[in-house]
């Protein structure tokens, strides 16, 4: 197949990170050589330059596919989808490697280390404005639209005195990569609420420690996903926000990308693993009951708490008006220093 290598779960969120990604990553794009993606990343194994695996085989001859992804529940059609066979239908051997999320995806694919990525639609937008060749080719997950019923929100401690997003501003919010996805949709939640969201204050912290944090009063407020959503408020917490529900209905949160190269070069192979993720995504959209079995594999989620937690939507189709109203308030957060048309990222 193509370049595979080992990868772990790394932790790079800052958009100065991607930037700098950018730069390296063009070198070992045009060159072929491969390194380590981050700071906190490994190289391959045994140090020195991975070897191109390039049409490599399974020992069943299917095609080795490496895609990277956030463990949590908005994965959960991907890891479905390779327990129903659905991947090997399309002779694709599956592993799914962890990433801490859109921002650790984008060098991952650019540099080789994954065929395939799930990130945010903001990280992929942020990429694409700095030149970086992505293109989504299926859609992710969704939000709900459902204010009070999404799998994300906003949350704060028992007894804080914020009660509503515009209370947020001039406050701490924990989000778990900053310059994202999290804290577009924050401000634009605190936009919405009549609030002023030019003196939050976004604090970097991975979803498993949000629910202590906030607790814990180190932090006003966190932006939080399913099940942490549902373990924070467990723990007496308070939603004050559907931040995902806000800028746009039943906006896209997330999609599967990959570089034009790949989708150029490789085109019957990245028709295939689309074929698979598409299918995949409306298996778990119709069958929830067992979406949410499948996080046992994959997650330590409670099945206690995995029973209570509310799902993403998995909707065949990406809302580009949606996506595009999420880029137009990145560029007036400053995100991005241009309009985006976002036709030239979606598929």
């Amino acid at each position: 197949m193509r370049r595979l290598v080992s990868s772990t779960t790394v932790h790079a969120g800052a958009v100065a990170r991607v930037a700098a990604a950018a730069v390296a990553t063009a070198l070992l794009f045009a060159s072929a050589a491969c390194g380590s993606l981050s700071e906190n990343a490994p190289g391959p194994p045994g140090g020195g330059e991975r070897e191109s695996t390039k049409d490599e085989k399974s020992a069943g001859g299917l095609d080795k596919v490496r895609v990277g992804a956030i463990p949590i529940v908005d994965v959960a059609p991907l890891h479905l989808g390779k327990a129903k066979g659905f991947f090997e239908e399309q002779n694709i051997d599956l592993e799914v490697v962890n990433t801490t999320g859109g921002a650790a995806a984008v060098p991952g694919v650019v540099s080789g280390d994954f065929d395939f990525a799930f990130g945010n639609v903001t990280s992929l937008i942020i990429a694409r404005s700095q030149n970086i060749p992505l293109k989504a080719i299926a859609n992710g997950n969704a939000s709900t639209g459902e204010v009070g019923k999404d799998f994300g929100g906003i949350v704060v401690p028992e007894d804080s005195p914020i009660n509503s997003a515009k209370d947020l501003a001039g406050k701490t919010v924990a989000i778990n990569n900053l310059q994202n996805i999290s804290d577009t949709t924050t401000r634009a939640s605190i936009r919405k609420d009549g609030g002023d969201p030019t003196g939050v204050r976004f604090s970097e912290l991975p979803f498993p420690e949000m629910p202590a944090a906030v607790a814990n009063h180190r932090v006003d407020a966190a932006m939080v996903v399913e099940p942490f959503l549902t373990i924070a408020m467990d723990q007496g917490a308070k939603l004050v926000a559907s931040n995902f529900a806000d800028p746009a209905p039943d906006l896209t949160i997330a999609c599967y990308f990959t570089t034009e190269k790949v989708i150029a070069e490789e085109s019957d192979l990245t028709k295939r693993f689309t074929a698979a993720i598409e299918k995949s995504l409306a298996y778990a959209d119709e069958h929830p009951d067992e979406a949410r079995e499948i996080l046992s594999t994959y997650t330590e989620i409670d099945p206690a708490v995995a029973d209570k937690i509310v799902l993403p939507a998995w909707p065949p189709d990406v809302n580009a008006d949606a996506v595009q109203t999420l880029a137009d308030l990145m560029y007036e957060d400053g995100l991005i220093k241009e309009k985006f048309d976002v036709g030239d990222v979606l598929p």
